[in-house]
């Protein structure tokens, strides 16, 4: 199992390129499914999940071209099976989302109840009741999901808690429904209005997208389209915690600013210097104080739960003491023991970190939890005196393109040791 080794001290410089968003790009990938015509899509992120959800959409039946760009083109018109296995969907969350296309095209889709991150309880109870209410017979046996229909008929559906993936499913499957449907509380994200765009670009009839009321008028049919994913937020808003934390200075293309305005606004209040452009955002902490700030996190627009395990870390080496506060999962803090390992002075009240800023962290051998956290201990190890060794990394190559090499073309001390090697470095290390 690869480890990656970061030597702390080093202030990131220079200018990387972001990344198109994973949280954009899956359920994009997966709209396919609702088309027998090539869906073409561009800017997709060479990731973990990307590659689980081809995997997962060719052994339905999806024809997939990926050139040296990574651009996709996905061709659903042969579908043999509209099962989706465990082996597969238990890696990956956001496999439930084949659930809504499937059945909207077919009638029919078996799907196993999907893993992920453990990050908390995120049930698939709103996509059942949603296409239930969308004319669905649905069933959970073994494991499975199993849904029927003759035909989607358009709904009012007002969903109980905001999600995202939620909202995705009951969107793509109410493309192809008979007549109208309102989805009241759906969730706002970027991605969505991502889906949205490229949904539209298929034939599909969706407006309010950004919103909380999201209304499709169903259609007969979708056709193939071209879609640009867009920039990864995440991936953006973490490489520029990286950068204030080291004090650094460093710019960011085809980044899109304005899809993180909180995350950007905590910056400049924690000391950072920031300039944006349509396309690219630059962070400075030069000659500048690097100050704790308070983070609540919550649905978009809102601070992303997404970034609450970088903002923590950012506190534990900033003056002052912050409260981070988790209100979108309950159980996504598991980075703050490793982060106490470190040497940093967090103390958990509930859903809060009290976290006070020490002068240094220091390396040690630290495990990743989740994607997220596993970013936070890199970001933790870029700052720590000496070594720091992050174990199960899988986690963070499902969510961050080549994070080593984009580290290390700012100037980071970050290299991946594969399995086969660790033990050569172990020796070295006990010499």
């Amino acid at each position: 199992m690869d480890k990656l080794i970061v030597n702390g001290g080093a202030s990131l410089r220079g200018e990387i390129r972001i990344s198109g968003a994973k949280n954009a790009a899956l359920p994009v990938l997966i709209a396919s499914l609702l088309t027998k015509e090539p869906l073409r899509i561009s800017n997709v992120p060479h990731l973990q999940d990307i590659t689980t959800t081809m995997e997962l959409l060719g052994r339905m039946g999806v024809r997939l071209v990926v050139d040296e760009h990574m651009t996709i083109e996905a061709n659903a018109s042969d579908i043999h099976t509209l099962r989706a296995p465990y082996d597969l969907v238990r890696t990956m969350r956001a496999s439930i989302l084949v659930l809504g296309p499937l059945l909207a095209r077919f009638g029919e889709a078996e799907v196993s109840m999907p893993g992920g991150c453990a990050i908390g309880s995120r049930p698939v109870n709103l996509h059942i009741k949603g296409l239930q209410a969308m004319g669905a017979d649905i069933t959970i046996e073994d494991g499975y999901i199993r849904a029927r229909t003759k035909r989607l008929k358009g709904a009012r559906i007002f969903m109980d808690a905001v999600s995202v993936t939620g909202t995705e499913n009951l969107l793509m499957a109410a493309t192809l429904a008979d007549g109208t449907t309102v989805i009241e509380n759906a969730a706002r994200e970027p991605e969505i209005i991502d889906l949205a765009d490229c949904l539209n670009r298929m034939g599909a009839r969706v407006s309010g997208a950004g919103s909380a009321v999201l209304t499709v008028e169903g259609v007969r049919e979708l056709h193939g389209a071209c879609h640009d994913i867009i920039p990864d937020r995440i991936e953006t808003g973490t490489y520029l915690v990286a950068a204030a934390m080291t004090g650094g200075c460093v710019k960011l293309r085809c980044a899109r600013p304005a899809l993180l305005e909180a995350v950007l606004d905590k910056l400049r209040e924690a000391g950072a210097a920031i300039e944006t452009g349509p396309d690219f955002v630059r962070l400075s902490m030069e000659g500048r104080e690097l100050r704790a700030v308070n983070v609540r996190t919550a649905p978009y627009p809102a601070f992303p739960t997404d970034m609450q395990a970088q903002f923590v870390v950012l506190n534990a080496i900033a003056a002052g003491t912050g409260t981070v506060v988790e209100t979108v999962f309950e159980n996504r803090f598991m980075h703050v023991h490793e982060l106490q390992r470190m040497g940093a002075d967090i103390a958990m009240e509930g859903n809060m970190a009290v976290v006070r800023g020490v002068k240094a962290l220091h390396g040690a051998p630290v495990m990743a939890t989740d994607l997220r956290a596993s970013a936070s201990l890199v970001l933790a190890g870029l700052v720590a005196r000496s070594e720091t060794l992050i174990d199960r990394i899988y986690h963070i190559d499902r969510g961050y393109e080549c994070i080593e090499e984009n580290l290390a073309q700012l100037g980071a001390r970050i290299r991946r040791i594969p399995g086969s090697q660790l033990g050569d470095w172990t020796t070295r290390q006990t010499a």
